[in-house]
């Protein structure tokens, strides 16, 4: 048996890495999930709500609402997400997603099927001519830009009003502006966009161009030839060498290994860097094109986005062959450790996955931009009454004075400059109030401030600069800057009520270590467990010694036992537990130089860090791991080197938990050994063989559980000949099925892993992460709320969160274990009564910390088999109560979809802005879900930073994120907003005024040039430069006190009140603008010009200072901008009044000569500023908020003083729910 070549490859990749018991994140649709009932911890004050009548085990079942209808409670039933759509999919999932990953799950009909005859191209492209491989990321052409660019412009309901409004300014009867000045706002924004948007395509441009004439070996009339990556098709063979990357979506023929392995790093693809495995099917091992021509058929899935699913079968020399995940290498992915593959190119170009992949970070929006609307139509509805006002007094002028229309002067119906007297320009008293009405709106159209886009859009920008270049969010241990790939919610980072954790990567390292081992009901958990100081060596035959890299702790008892004799019962046991260790897995050896010529290094490599752990624990004991290839593995067994032939495989997926290897032994003997989650290893493991066993190892499993170790159960047993060639022969019809192909490979795998004989169980430690607990704890003292969702087993959740300050010994704990809808309604309800008496039956939403709080501290523990049958369901409304009343919910052996699940369970009920933070891919449906989503750069790969708005490399850089910047930018852009809205209308209010002076013709004193440029040029710099610049408080200040953080929750810097006291505020400074000249001037012979100009100065110097009353920290460049600003409308006033094209020609160098217009100046800002200081005043003497408290103790130095005192803040309270 071990002399026979291996049969079988590993079976088809299911997508998730390996960090047992983690669900990936797309199969977790497919089947229930075994999951098992964990005991309460013991720990404080728990009251532990569960079933009273638990089944065992092994029929505990956790799945989410849509898994457990989807299944059917069928075995191998497969499910595709297409059936599923028809449902009603919540939890973060898109129809787009799901539709993109449906392919892989499906049977190949004919209907959806591709086929790829090998080494012909042209028979391939014959029926469907498939994309070529060509890409093309670049959104525009020369031709194409403009209209495309307007469409997606235009898509902004704001632009389109302005763009009507230039155009009834083109109509002879509306003409109150020039057709060139009415234009200019509206094209200056469009313009500005549009450069942006070119120089971003250029650079697209050139990267394409790049990659499409990159050069690949490919065989051409029977000889391999250059050719570049855009003239490559479908159909083609590619030869790639070590270290290229991969042009196409290519299934695997042969490679330079014997076996048909090749190593593969797919970092630019999912940013893992990791080697991942893929494999060569036997019967196209040893085809070469150089000796014969390759002929055959690939009958495959249609291209979609699933990069860790594929579906075809290959025929080739009269044999139908199944091929899977492993098969095939994508395009982006770079050969390592593998000296040359060769591959048929079946998806390419556009169709390849990385292309079908190639999507940013989805869209939301800013909290606040949705409340602007809310003002914005407001303002609308305001604009429109002005409008209505000047047309009701323009009828009833004309009715009025209809009988002097014809000589009164300015008006002058009749026009008397032809022999035939006739009417001049007049349409009827209807029409003339209609077209009054139309003349209105373009006259006050900047009630809408169309600048303020832009503004935003350039604030965000150089927000975001300064938190990239914040170097206190710099990890240096992955050598990652904080990056901001969403710039359309900056401001939402001030208003977090809620924050969802992952915890593994998240709150915890990832970098897994060894810690402890229970063997054949044997702990060996010793405290004096060290570093072992001389390293396991294996001397390779030119005298050169191998070591592994990683060092790891060892128990000297254990250790002992590993190199004690053979004949030992002990001794049996412990090596059949290491063995295991170090065959069952998909590591990669790698051997790496060293400084010392004489050593080398065993560096392992694995898409799990668990894994990687497991394997160096392994060698450490004295079971190296030198060798491994798809057919054998080359184990080290103190100083032995022996082989094992890798009979089959079945890797980790998301139903079964766990993983096994079938091995031929040196002794003959064909052997499984299996590895996994306990939850599921129990339930196959033989417990008449050894039940005290079994149970000794239950215990220990829960005392690791209990100090926060991650647990894994190790079984094996020995096979018949029998039983071998059944599974065999199982193995070989699942995997060349044609329809149900993952569903049969699971059926098979489970017959098999059955009856085990338990070996033991290990314990892995998963470091938190520096800063975490002080994190949590500021973060709960802001009063935001901070829930973890983990795939972890109860008691581990429940170990990390005490060490990270989540749980505290103050808090009572409520935990929920059930396994059925009634049973988890009676839990509910009973917690509900029980929360109600802990904390009063009026108190809820207490905060830790909060000043004279006796009502006690709840934490919410509940597992993810419980909310199977919450969620979805009529008892989400009870469990939401119940979660809000609790300051923790620690939500254990949670699903993807139920991480999403959870969060949609608060956006749903409240108004309150929601945060996901986490690593994983199984936390990618979180992110999405939440209002805003953080990945964190990890061991886990890059899928959370790939769908995230933000992302950092610590868990610890969430509080200056949120603390700091999150305030600035809401600080910033609340004022910015509410200033824009005040600024705009100030001068509209102008504008209205002198209309109710001049007959309500709508003439206007000010220059169109001037009415232009006021938001373009007078007032838009400096309101951009504050907006990113002011700080309201110091760093230190905001980090020291997190109460502040408050002020966004309460959203205190925009809320109607403001809006409101902005608009009162806004009506008195233009009547002072306006009446003061008008008094002043009144009987005089001034012309409009010249009081045009003084209102155009005066509003932009009234607006700037009330600007600069309110900037809280000065520099250089707000000083500049400032003053710059009223210098620069000054400049503008008299260029235009220099121009004698244009009416008011010389005017201002007229009036600047008087006394009096210097004396109206400064009343106007006397008169305008003194209830706007008045207020100002008062508020912050009498009314004072948490920050301008902070912002006095900072001014007068109290802070440096207080030292560890406190400042008395306001309550932190919530907004009411929906």
């Amino acid at each position: 048996m071990a002399s026979q070549r291996p049969l079988l490859i590993p079976s088809p990749r299911i997508q998730g890495t390996e960090d047992l018991p983690y669900t990936p994140v797309f199969t977790d649709l497919l089947k229930p999930i075994s999951i098992n009932p964990k005991p309460s911890s013991g720990m404080d004050s728990s009251i532990q709500i569960e079933n009273s009548s638990v089944p065992d085990s092994s029929s505990r079942r956790s799945v989410s609402s849509i898994q457990s209808k989807a299944s059917g409670g069928s075995s191998v039933r497969e499910v595709s997400f297409a059936e599923l759509g028809s449902k009603p999919v919540r939890y973060g999932s898109r129809g787009a997603d799901s539709e993109g990953f449906s392919m892989s799950q499906k049977e190949i009909t004919d209907v959806d099927a591709r086929l790829v005859y090998i080494n012909d191209p042209e028979k391939t492209n014959e029926r469907f001519e498939f994309a070529k491989n060509s890409i093309k990321t670049a959104k525009y052409t020369i031709l194409t830009f403009l209209p495309r660019n307007l469409f997606e412009q235009f898509h902004r309901v704001a632009y389109i009003y302005f763009l009507v409004i230039a155009v009834l300014n083109q109509l002879p009867q509306l003409a109150v502006f020039g057709r060139g000045a009415s234009i200019l706002p509206l094209a200056f924004v469009l313009l500005v966009t549009a450069v942006k948007d070119v120089y971003e395509d250029w650079r697209r441009h050139n990267s394409d161009r790049i990659e499409n004439n990159r050069l690949a070996s490919v065989i051409v009339n029977g000889q391999f030839q250059q050719k570049k990556w855009k003239d490559i098709q479908v159909g083609e063979i590619i030869k790639v060498s070590a270290n290229d990357t991969l042009p196409c979506d290519m299934v695997l023929l042969s490679t330079s290994d014997p076996t048909g392995v090749a190593y593969v790093q797919t970092i630019n693809l999912d940013g893992e860097s990791n080697l991942k495995t893929r494999y060569a099917k036997q019967e196209t091992i040893s085809k070469l094109p150089e000796e014969g021509k390759i002929s055959g058929l690939i009958k495959c899935e249609k291209p979609n986005r699933n990069i860790y699913g594929f579906h075809a079968y290959m025929e080739i020399d009269g044999k139908r062959v199944s091929l899977g995940p492993s098969n095939i290498i994508l395009r982006g992915c770079e050969l390592k450790n593998t000296a040359w593959a060769l591959g048929v190119a079946v998806y390419a170009g556009r169709e390849t996955k990385a292309m079908l992949n190639n999507s940013g970070a989805p869209s939301k929006r800013s909290r606040l931009e949705t409340y602007m609307n809310r003002e914005i139509i407001l303002l609308s509805l305001f604009l429109v009454g002005l409008c209505m006002v000047v047309s009701v007094c323009a009828a009833i002028w004309l009715r009025h004075n209809r009988d002097e229309l014809d000589i009164i002067p300015f008006y002058r119906r009749k026009d008397f400059s032809e022999d035939e007297v006739g009417n001049y320009n007049y349409y009827g008293w209807g029409l003339e109030i209609f077209f009054t009405f139309l003349m209105s709106v373009i006259v006050f159209q900047i009630m809408i401030p169309i600048s303020l886009y832009i503004s935003m859009e350039l604030v965000r920008v150089g927000q975001a600069y300064f938190m990239i270049r914040d170097t206190r969010m710099y990890d240096e241990a992955s050598n990652s800057r904080f990056q901001c790939r969403a710039l359309n919610i900056n401001e939402d980072l001030g208003q977090i009520k809620y924050v969802f954790s992952d915890k593994t990567g998240t709150l915890t390292e990832n970098k897994m270590e060894f810690q402890c081992a229970s063997i054949w009901g044997i702990d060996y958990s010793g405290r004096d467990t060290r570093i072992q100081d001389e390293q396991v060596e294996y001397s390779i035959q030119d005298g050169k010694v191998l070591r592994p890299k990683m060092k790891v702790k060892v128990d000297p008892e254990l250790l002992r036992l590993s190199k004690s004799g053979k004949d030992r019962i002990e001794r049996k046991h412990v090596h059949d537990f290491f063995l295991a260790l170090a065959t069952c897995n998909t590591i990669v050896p790698l051997i790496t130089e060293t400084s010392d010529p004489h050593v080398r290094l065993l560096d392992y490599q694995g898409e799990s860090p668990d894994e990687q752990a497991l394997v160096y624990a392994a060698a450490a004991y004295g079971f190296m791991l030198i060798e491994r290839t798809s057919g054998h593995i080359v184990i080290d067994v103190e100083g032995e080197r022996q082989r094992f032939n890798v009979l089959g495989m079945h890797e980790f997926d998301s139903d079964r938990k766990r993983m096994s290897v079938i091995l031929g032994c040196p002794d003959k003997t064909v052997k499984i050994f299996v590895k996994g989650a306990d939850s599921s290893m129990f339930s196959v493991i033989d417990r008449s063989l050894n039940l005290n066993i079994v149970q000794e190892t239950e215990g220990h499993i829960h005392s690791y559980s209990s100090i926060g170790l991650r647990t894994l159960v190790v079984g094996m047993r020995e096979l018949s000949v029998p039983e071998f060639e059944q599974w065999q022969s199982n193995y070989e019809t699942a995997s060349n099925a044609l329809i149900g192909r993952v569903a049969l490979l699971r059926k098979v795998a489970n017959s098999i892993e059955s009856n085990l004989s338990i070996l033991g169980a290990s314990g892995i430690e998963d470091k938190l992460q520096h800063g975490v607990p002080e994190a949590i704890e500021s973060l709960r003292t802001a009063g935001i709320k901070v829930w973890v969702l983990t795939g972890d087993k109860q008691q581990t959740a429940i170990s990390i969160g005490y060490s990270s300050k989540l749980l505290t010994s103050k808090m009572t704990q409520i935990i929920i274990n059930n396994n059925s809808k009634e049973s988890c309604r009676k839990s509910l309800e009973d917690a509900l009564i029980m929360s109600k008496k802990l904390t009063g039956s009026g108190a809820t939403n207490i905060t830790e910390g909060s000043a004279g709080a006796v009502i006690s501290l709840l934490a919410l523990i509940i597992d993810g088999t419980s909310l199977v049958y919450i969620l979805d369901s009529e008892l989400e409304e009870q469990l939401f109560e119940l979660a809000n009343k609790c300051t923790v919910v620690l939500c254990c052996r949670v699903a993807p979809l139920q991480k999403a699940g959870i969060v949609a369970l608060i956006k749903n009920r409240t108004d309150d802005m929601t945060l996901a933070i986490g690593d994983g891919a199984n936390d990618v449906s979180m992110i999405q879900m939440a209002d805003v989503g953080i990945g964190i750069s990890g061991q886990e790969g890059r899928q959370a930073v790939m769908a995230s708005d933000f992302s950092m490399g610590q868990f610890r850089f969430l509080v200056p994120l949120l603390f700091v910047h999150g305030h600035w930018n809401y600080q910033r852009m609340g004022y910015m907003i509410l200033y824009n809205f005040y600024r705009n209308a100030v001068f509209v209010l102008v504008l209205f005024w002198y209309a109710l002076f001049t007959a309500f013709t709508l003439t206007t004193a000010i220059t169109e040039w001037s009415s232009m440029l006021y938001s373009i040029i007078y007032t838009s710099l400096p309101t951009i430069v504050v907006g990113i610049l002011d700080k309201d408080l110091s760093r230190m200040t905001l980090m020291k006190y997190p109460q502040l953080y408050g002020a966004g929750q309460r959203q205190e810097c925009y809320n109607g009140k403001l809006f409101w006291v902005a608009m009162m505020d806004t009506l008195w400074q233009s009547v002072a603008i306006f009446f003061v000249p008008l008094l002043a001037y009144w009987g005089s012979n001034i012309d409009g010009s010249s009081m045009g100009d003084l209102w155009t100065i005066a509003v932009v110097v009234v607006v700037n200072i009330h600007l600069a009353m309110d900037v809280i920290r000065w520099t250089w460049i707000t000083h500049s901008a400032i003053w710059g600003s009223i210098i620069a409308t000054c400049i503008c006033v008299i260029a235009i009044d220099s121009v004698p094209e244009l009416p008011g020609y010389w005017a201002i160098f007229h009036l600047v000569k008087t006394g009096l217009f210097w004396l109206c100046l400064l009343g106007i800002i006397v008169g305008g500023m003194i209830p706007h200081f008045v207020v100002k005043i008062f508020v912050q003497y009498y009314r004072p908020s948490d920050v301008q408290i902070a912002r006095e103790a900072e001014k007068f130095g109290n802070l440096g003083e207080l030292g560890g005192g406190e400042i008395e803040m306001n309550p932190i309270f919530d907004p009411p729910r929906r």
